[in-house]
C-alpha cells in the first residue's frame, strides 16, 4: 500500500545493515518521517549520502549498548521536533557483523564470558534500554508502537552443520539474546495496555546477504519456499507493523522465514 505511513514517525536503530537500511528505504517512500541510528562508521556514512538532504531523514550516531546515548539520543530527538510514534529495536551483533570485522568464532567452550556478556549487551540489553526510555518519553503521550527484532533463531535451534567450513558461524549468545527479545516484548505488551502502545517481534529468517551458492544451497534445505529471503521481503511485514493496519496486535511473534519455523 502506497504512503501506509503517513504520519508515522519511525526511530530506528542497527539503521545501517542490511535489513536497517531497508526499512529506512522503504519507510521513508511509505510517507514516514525516519530518524536512524547506527554506530559511526561506513554503514552511518552510506546511510548519509543516501538520505542526507531527504526533509524526511534524520541521522544520529548512538550506541545502543551505552546508557547514557541511549538517553541522551532521545532528548536530542524529541528536542529537535521528531516525536515517534514507531521504534524498531533493530540494532544487533550477528554473525555477518562479526565476519566483517575479522572477529574470530571459538567453539562453545572457548567463549569468553566478555564476548557473550558483550552480545546480549547490544541484543537485549540496548533493546530493554531504548523501551525504558520508551517509557519515559512517549508511552501515554501519544499513541505508539515498539517492534522488537528477533530471528528465526529465536525459538528454534541453530542447525549448526549449515555452518561447517563458512567465514561466519552461529553463536551461542544470538539466539539467546534473540529468544529473550520476545520476552520483553510479550512483558511490555501486558504492561503498555493501558497507556494506548502496542508491542510485536518481527522474526526475521535467512536473509541473503550476499552469501556463497553453497550456503544458500544449505540453508534452503531447511527452509519451505527453498531460498532465502530478499530484504524487501522482510521490510514489507515491517511496513505493515509499522502501520496503522496493525493497530489491534500487541504481544505477537511474526515469522517472515519461508516456512522455517513450520517443519
Amino acid at each position: 500500500m502506497d504512503r501506509q505511513l503517513d504520519g508515522r514517525t519511525v526511530f530506528i536503530t542497527g539503521s545501517g545493515g542490511v535489513l536497517g537500511s531497508t526499512y529506512v528505504r522503504r519507510m521513508l517512500a511509505g510517507g514516514a518521517r525516519v530518524v536512524a541510528t547506527d554506530l559511526e562508521g561506513a554503514r552511518a556514512d552510506g546511510l548519509m549520502e543516501r538520505h542526507g538532504n531527504d526533509p524526511n531523514f534524520a541521522f544520529y550516531h548512538m550506541d545502543v549498548g551505552d546508557e547514557a546515548q541511549v538517553t541522551e539520543i532521545f532528548k536530542r530527538v524529541m528536542a529537535d521536533g521528531w516525536n515517534p510514534n514507531v521504534v524498531l529495536n533493530n540494532a544487533a551483533i550477528t554473525g555477518e557483523m562479526l565476519m566483517g570485522a575479522g572477529k574470530p568464532f571459538p567453539d562453545f567452550a572457548d567463549t569468553s564470558v566478555a564476548d557473550f556478556e558483550r552480545t546480549l549487551r547490544t541484543n537485549l540489553t540496548g533493546a530493554f534500554m531504548v523501551a525504558r526510555q520508551m517509557d519515559r518519553d512517549i508511552v501515554g503521550k501519544w499513541p505508539c508502537t515498539l517492534i522488537n527484532v528477533a530471528s528465526m533463531y529465536a525459538l528454534n535451534g541453530a542447525h549448526h552443520p549449515i555452518y561447517d567450513g563458512m567465514p561466519f558461524k552461529n553463536f551461542s549468545a544470538y539466539g539467546v539474546s534473540k529468544a529473550g527479545i520476545h520476552g520483553l516484548t510479550v512483558w511490555l505488551a501486558g504492561y503498555w495496555a493501558r497507556r494506548d502502545a502496542t508491542v510485536n517481534t518481527i522474526a526475521p529468517g535467512a536473509v541473503f546477504n550476499g552469501h556463497s551458492e553453497e550456503f544458500q544451497r544449505r540453508v534452503g534445505e531447511l527452509i519451505m519456499q527453498n531460498r532465502m529471503a530478499q530484504p524487501d521481503e522482510i521490510a514489507d511485514v515491517m511496513l505493515f507493523l509499522a502501520s496503522a493496519q496493525a493497530g489491534h496486535m500487541t504481544g505477537q511473534m511474526v515469522n517472515v522465514d519461508g516456512g522455517f519455523s513450520a517443519w
